[in-house]
């Protein structure tokens, strides 16, 4: 038995292994792809760009859920200016957030937190395309921060369709997608906040969601004495 269990977890870390090589090679196409389409911008070429945006955030996917069993081997925790990272995001999914019209307001304040940038850019990233898939008619997301005593909190929220009372506690299970998730999306996989939740909890992140007038993401950083400093 003792055999068995070894052999599958040798299976298992050689699988992640393979995944992970698989999302950097594949990424160089991509990224040949985007530069041809960038170079030569034509209506095609820009309905490409939005194609090829979220083929690479299907492999950024992939790539972050395998490495998230163990992420304590890939991510580096250091200073990051908060809204540096929320600027990157955006940028990330600008073709997306253009096709769809999507107003983005930035309540911009000079805050910093200590964590892994390229992780939080990810959860960002996954919160932006939840926001930008249940959209409305005039879609519009607005990121703000604040600090409260030892904690900072940055919110996403946006006007979209909501989120049901009866789904939100489970809006970050793996799989579930939900009543509006059924009806407004036929590609939802209820992976991406369920990721979030995961990827947060290892990084020590405080994420909660509610939907009122708007739906609001909140991600909480505990800051200790040596960031206060920073924050002044």
């Amino acid at each position: 038995m003792l055999e068995q269990v070894s052999a599958a977890k040798r299976e298992q870390a050689e699988y992640r292994e393979y995944i992970e090589q698989w999302v950097h090679e594949i990424k160089m196409p991509i990224t040949a792809m985007k530069l041809l389409c960038e170079n030569h911008r034509t209506e095609f070429t820009k309905e490409l760009l939005v194609e090829l945006e979220q083929t690479n955030r299907y492999i950024e996917q992939a790539l972050f859920y395998a490495r998230s069993e163990h992420p304590e081997k890939d991510y580096l925790v250091r200073e990051v200016r908060l809204f540096d990272v929320v600027h990157q995001a955006i940028v990330e999914n600008r073709y997306l957030l253009r096709q769809h019209s999507v107003q983005v307001d930035l309540a911009e304040t000079d805050v910093s937190v200590y964590s892994d940038e390229k992780w939080l850019c990810f959860i960002l990233n996954q919160i932006i395309v939840n926001a930008v898939q249940y959209r409305t008619e005039k879609p519009v997301i607005r990121f703000s921060a604040e600090l409260s005593g030892n904690t900072v909190s940055l919110s996403i929220a946006d006007n979209g369709i909501g989120i049901p009372d009866s789904d939100l506690p489970r809006i970050f299970e793996k799989g579930f997608t939900g009543e509006n998730g059924r009806s407004a999306s036929q590609t939802a996989t209820g992976i991406g906040l369920y990721l979030c939740k995961r990827l947060c909890e290892k990084l020590d992140i405080g994420l909660t969601a509610t939907s009122d007038a708007e739906t609001v993401f909140r991600l909480s950083f505990y800051c200790n004495d040596l960031i206060h400093p920073v924050q002044g």
